[in-house]
């Protein structure tokens, strides 16, 4: 039997869990432990739930990472319209250096994550000391931290925080799919039921989901010149005046040449799911961690949880949203 028959298949760098440091590995025994969505176990570290990786990376993120006054970071619950955003982000706030009429622009040939790059998942993961010198101004990045872990000169520069939230039910289908869908082939898959009572009890990555939302929307109420707090679903009804905050907040609002040249319209149907999912790039492409890119690309869709969820789950997570989110002033879209 050749050697390629009896060695195991070795997982994508996004399952591996053996390479972290022993210090990180000492850090995991004092943490509490619950099954995990993609690794085997996901620990709460700093009130949020998160796999070992994460961990190392937030941990080298807020150590070393310094805001600049022009940054300006996404932030996200996963699977709340990330790949989305940073695609309209990275396309509005770029559209001088690259104009949108013209054929060639990165966002055709590289997959969103790649232009605006998470700082805990991909630039301070596994050790790595990323190079910001050649980095132009303002510098995109993204987060799926929560406030009060987010790194200290983050929190004291006047970087600009973008939070998009989407409504927890189609949230929660779209996480459920995509880490299955990332474990299929190298673990089991999970039952639907199984991650619906993690979720309803917090355990989700970076939850508990409420927590995340609730503590940027009171940041955006309190310093609203330096967190913006999009809806998700917002943005499918009126893309034009949530770019136009988008673009105002940012302080790069449209020219009013460019509203009659048509280009709010271009950077949205560039940024279309239906444009980018076709694209080759992310058709067909990988992550340097061994995602595939379309498994970013899945329906981008509000309402696709009623395909999903039972009448008894709706209701339990009703009641859970309704509790948590009482007197806060959010109302969940969720058709």
């Amino acid at each position: 039997m050749s050697k390629s028959q009896t060695s195991p298949q070795i997982p994508p760098k996004y399952l591996q869990e053996d390479e972290i440091s022993d210090e990180c590995k000492k850090l995991l025994l004092t943490l509490p432990k619950e099954r995990g969505w993609l690794a085997s176990h996901i620990y709460n570290y700093q009130g949020f739930w998160v796999t070992p990786r994460f961990i190392q990376g937030v941990i080298a993120c807020q150590q070393q990472f310094q805001a600049q006054d022009s940054d300006i970071i996404l932030v996200t619950t996963p699977k709340s319209g990330t790949t989305w955003l940073k695609s309209l982000l990275f396309v509005l706030v770029n559209r001088m250096k690259y104009p949108v009429f013209e054929q060639n622009h990165p966002l055709l040939v590289k997959n969103p994550h790649d232009l605006i790059p998470f700082l805990e998942i991909k630039l301070y993961v596994d050790d790595l000391v990323p190079n910001f010198a050649s980095v132009i101004s303002p510098r995109l990045l993204s987060t799926h931290m929560p406030f009060a872990s987010l790194p200290k000169s983050v929190q004291d520069s006047k970087t600009k925080l973008v939070y998009l939230c989407r409504n927890p039910k189609d949230t929660f289908i779209s996480l459920w799919h995509f880490t299955n869908n990332l474990r299929l082939h190298h673990k089991d898959i999970h039952p639907i039921e199984e991650k619906f009572e993690s979720f309803c009890k917090g355990v989700s990555l970076y939850g508990p989901f409420w927590n995340h939302v609730l503590d940027y929307w009171k940041q955006s109420i309190e310093k609203p010149n330096k967190v913006l707090f999009l809806m998700y679903e917002e943005i499918k009804v009126q893309p034009k005046l949530q770019l136009k905050r988008l673009a105002e907040f940012l302080e790069c609002p449209f020219s009013i040449e460019e509203k009659n040249c048509g280009v709010m319209d271009e950077i949205l149907r560039m940024c279309s799911f239906e444009n980018l999912s076709n694209l080759e790039v992310n058709a067909n492409g990988k992550l340097s961690t061994g995602e595939e890119n379309n498994a970013f690309f899945r329906k981008g869709e509000v309402g696709d949880w009623k395909n999903y969820f039972t009448i008894e789950m709706s209701e339990k997570l009703n009641h859970i949203i309704e509790q948590k989110f009482q007197g806060s002033g959010i109302k969940f879209s969720y058709i």
